[in-house]
């Protein structure tokens, strides 16, 4: 099974040489994945009516789904700076993860919703359309508000966590290669 990546009209996914994407993912229309980033498997990226960014060494780890707003809505693009980490089954849609953010398993992020650099949104939680996580903050809960302050050094874990899936998907790439 390979990645399913195509273009819709003149939307074409652009992916660079060394990210990786897994077997079983879609990455559709304006998709930008770029330099060491993954996209692992049964991710759905789906850019027809918008941009979807993944930025520099981040992940999109198995079974998240990413979509954009319509611009007949406001248009807004789904963008994941460098080294952000989004968990296993999150959904995204017209939503921003700045550099470092880290989405955990299973949360979703509604339109303009941001998670800023430093920020953590929880496991399950659920950020509304045009919330913000501060950097040094956990957010948790449905819908998700603030937790707790970030201890210290947890406001990296997204930095170690994207570096720790760089190198698990060079691991990944080979063993795809070798079979």
């Amino acid at each position: 099974m390979t990645p399913l990546i195509f273009a819709i009209g003149d939307k074409i996914p652009t992916i660079h040489e060394t990210a990786f994407i897994a077997p079983g993912a879609v990455i559709a229309g304006d998709v930008d994945v770029q330099e060491n980033a993954s996209v692992w498997y049964g991710c759905v990226l789906r850019g027809d009516e918008n941009k979807i960014v993944i930025g520099k060494g981040s992940n999109v780890q198995d079974g998240t789904i990413i979509h954009v707003d319509n611009s007949d809505w406001g248009g807004l693009p789904t963008l994941i700076g460098e080294n952000a980490l989004i968990g296993h089954k999150c959904m995204l849609h017209g939503a921003t993860v700045k550099d470092g953010g880290f989405v955990g398993m299973c949360a979703t992020m509604l339109d303009g919703s941001i998670v800023e650099t430093g920020g953590m949104l929880a496991a399950g939680a659920f950020l509304s359309p045009k919330k913000i996580v501060p950097a040094g903050e956990m957010w948790a809960g449905m819908p998700a508000r603030k937790f707790r302050d970030l201890r210290e050094g947890e406001d990296k874990m997204a930095l170690l966590g994207s570096s720790h899936y760089v190198e698990e998907a060079k691991r990944h790439r080979g063993a795809l290669e070798n079979k």
